[in-house]
């Protein structure tokens, strides 16, 4: 992917005295009292916002904290907690500047937050007029929000068609770089797990990656449904019977292909959805009918890793069963550790997928972890993100 990217222009000597505007991922947890609960997003942002600092710019920062309704401020929805956050990782205060879309006071090596980008009007539908006047505010714009790709939005997409210069960020440059090697062109065999509890929501992903991948595991509750494809027995575990139809085509079309998806040949299952509910391990055709299918079996688990342990390229998304109940983590925590050791270059995404790979502690064993969510999904399914686009549009002129 041909983009303009923000390290270049700084080590080519073009940022010292011009006022860049970042467009971070600042959207962090806070707990009711407005205290931020985990702070990875804004300790991912600091690299890009020091890159600019240490190139003299005049440095203003912005993101979308929640869901704000344009033009309505309201206490929690401030990114008052993020400025105080930033400061202490920058070692330098923040301040944060609020109406501040008609002007910005801040001097080279200076840095400021402005104010939750989404109250302003107009923000979410990309006005032309709000875009132009965002332009306005700087020499420099840089996108550094992988996070916010998939949306066409003033900050994200606008600002990128009227400024001067448009550039992606390091964090975002890293996902395009990443998303390239996995899947434009991947080491092969290409190995992708897709797990989720519903077929319907990852449907347009697994007809995507059916065209292109070795193997497609499947896990959770759509790998409920693609059992049933198979002819075999899931109990009451949750699947989407009338989504049959659909799991059959995606097999056939990678057997058409000489690829294929591995069906467990065995389950852990309980009587309830319990984290304390008794766990038995049972083969894929003997599962009851008041049975729950709550993890792969440990046969199954171990085919699967042997698998990417031969992997050239393994894309992850989803945990393979309720990895949040000790008793029904064994496959997901085999799947995580094959991962890390197998010498792939791994891709991993998703919400629940970064949570397994914290509680195995496998952070650095992945060649790259995602910081987008729906984005990063969008990838998957073979879409192009409009800040993808448009910043390839500026570098072609």
């Amino acid at each position: 992917m041909d983009i303009l990217r923000f390290s270049d222009l700084c080590a080519q000597g073009k940022v010292a005295g011009q006022r860049v505007f970042i467009r971070a991922d600042l959207n962090v947890p806070q707990d009711d009292s407005g205290a931020i609960t985990e702070d990875t997003r804004i300790r991912a942002s600091v690299p890009c916002i020091r890159m600019a600092l240490d190139a003299g710019a005049a440095v203003m920062v912005t993101s979308h904290l929640g869901r704000p309704k344009e033009g309505e401020f309201k206490p929690e929805d401030s990114l008052a907690p993020v400025a105080a956050r930033l400061g202490e990782l920058l070692g330098r205060e923040v301040p944060l500047v609020a109406d501040w879309v008609d002007g910005v006071d801040v001097k080279p090596g200076g840095v400021v937050l402005l104010e939750n980008c989404r109250l302003n009007k107009g923000e979410k539908k990309n006005d032309e007029a709000l875009a132009r006047k965002l332009a306005a505010l700087t020499d420099i714009y840089v996108n550094d929000a992988f996070g916010t790709a998939h949306r066409a939005e003033a900050t994200t997409y606008g600002i990128a068609q009227f400024a001067r210069v448009a550039c992606a960020g390091p964090l975002l440059a890293a996902e395009i770089d990443a998303i390239s090697k996995a899947l434009a062109q991947p080491k092969r065999p290409l190995v992708a797990i897709v797990a989720g509890s519903k077929v319907s929501t990852k449907l347009t992903i697994l007809q995507s990656l059916a065209k292109n991948v070795d193997q497609l595991i499947v896990g959770g509750g759509i790998a409920n449904t693609f059992m049933l494809a198979a002819g075999l027995p899931i109990g009451k575990s949750l699947a989407e019977p009338d989504l049959l139809g659909e799991a059959k085509a995606v097999i056939e079309a990678m057997r058409a292909r000489g690829a294929a998806v591995p069906i467990p040949v065995d389950v852990v299952t309980a009587k309830t959805f319990a984290a304390d509910a008794p766990a038995t391990v049972k083969a894929a055709a003997d599962v009851a009918e008041d049975d729950l299918i709550l993890d792969i079996g440990p046969k199954t688990a171990e085919q699967l890793a042997a698998q990417l342990r031969e992997a050239g390229t393994i894309v992850w998304n989803g945990p393979v069963g309720v990895f949040e109940f000790d008793a029904f983590a064994h496959g997901t925590e085999t799947i995580a550790r094959a991962i890390a050791a197998s010498s792939a270059f791994s891709i991993a995404g998703g919400g629940d997928t970064l949570a397994a790979i914290a509680k195995y502690g496998i952070e650095k064993d992945v060649g790259y972890i995602s910081t987008g969510g729906g984005a990063f999904l969008e990838v998957l399914e073979g879409k192009q993100l409009p800040a993808f686009e448009i910043l390839e549009k500026r570098a072609a002129g």
